[in-house]
């Protein structure tokens, strides 16, 4: 088994094939780290877990059109074979790397299922610029609209909804990780993680933060695998982040702009692997303790 492909550019490797976007199981096998016959192995075992909404095989016409639209497939992994290939969606590839149990697996069904992540905010970004675009047609047309109205047609694409709990079950790595990006895209000023286990897949979430927003880690230098290394390349691309190094919390917390405090059951590193739920605390009194130990650990 190969170790993590870090240079990789994992959109190259998504196609879309029935109107949905997936991955052909050749790359997914070259990003885990493992052959294709293992990896077709475990659907075969597994057949109840792998629905048509999480994988399929394609035909051979859908297979020769995409080796037609991308030329770079014609000399890829898996070109000379003998059994059409199948292919993943972001769950299947999740389930998949649930089953295999290794973490080279996870960490990069992770990156796979962020790059989805990211291809079907853009996709919603669009069909929502044209929905917007045809409701203010109607509205010069029919003249029947208030004013009040429009705020309710433009507010609608970037309202979301808010949660109190959350609860995760073992394999749930793109439900988990889709929730996490969304509560750390809503920060405006700062984020403050506390983590003693830190490792690269926090960097990863945290990479989806706005521009502006400035980050504080808290973690155990005994504990966290990050290095310096990690930091100054996360900082190169999107700054600030400051690390503080301490053992005075043992419970995982995001805190976002001062004003909003999450409790999370396991480390921001083990997303998906074990059941775990995250809870918003909307005690202020709780908010402003924690604050206050974080200052008195400084």
């Amino acid at each position: 088994m190969q170790g993590l492909k870090e240079n990789v550019d994992i959109k190259s490797l998504i196609y879309e094939v029935r109107g949905k976007q997936v991955m052909l199981d050749s790359d997914v096998a070259y990003l885990f780290g493992y052959e294709v016959k293992q990896l077709n192995r475990q659907i075969t075992r597994n057949k109840d877990r792998f629905p048509e909404n999480y994988c399929f095989k394609i035909t051979k016409e859908e297979y020769d059109s995409l080796r037609c639209q991308n030329g770079t497939l014609k000399s890829s992994r898996g070109e000379h074979r003998k059994y059409m290939p199948y292919v993943f969606k972001e769950y299947g590839i999740t389930m998949l790397a649930g089953l295999l149990k290794s973490k080279i697996a996870v960490e990069a069904s992770i990156r796979i299922v962020n790059q989805f992540i990211e291809m079907k905010k853009l996709l919603k970004k669009n069909n929502d610029s044209l929905s917007l675009i045809n409701d203010i047609y109607n509205i010069k047309n029919k003249l029947l609209i208030h004013d009040k109205n429009f705020e309710i047609i433009f507010d609608k694409f970037e309202r979301k909804e808010d949660f109190k709990s959350k609860l995760f079950f073992d394999g749930e790595i793109y439900d988990a990780y889709s929730l996490l990006v969304d509560v750390i895209g809503k920060t405006n000023k700062e984020i403050i993680i506390i983590d003693n286990y830190v490792d690269k897949v926090t960097l990863d979430i945290l990479s989806k933060k706005k521009v502006s927003v400035t980050v504080l880690l808290i973690m155990d230098e005994n504990k966290s695998k990050l290095n310096n290394t990690d930091i100054n390349k996360f900082n190169s691309e999107y700054p600030l982040l400051r690390i503080r190094c301490t053992n005075a919390f043992h419970d995982r917390f995001i805190i976002l702009d001062n004003k909003y405090l999450y409790h999370l059951g396991a480390s921001l590193k083990d997303l998906g692997k074990k059941v775990f739920g995250v809870t918003k605390i909307e005690d202020k009194l709780v908010l402003n303790d924690l604050i206050n130990k974080i200052l008195d650990a400084n």
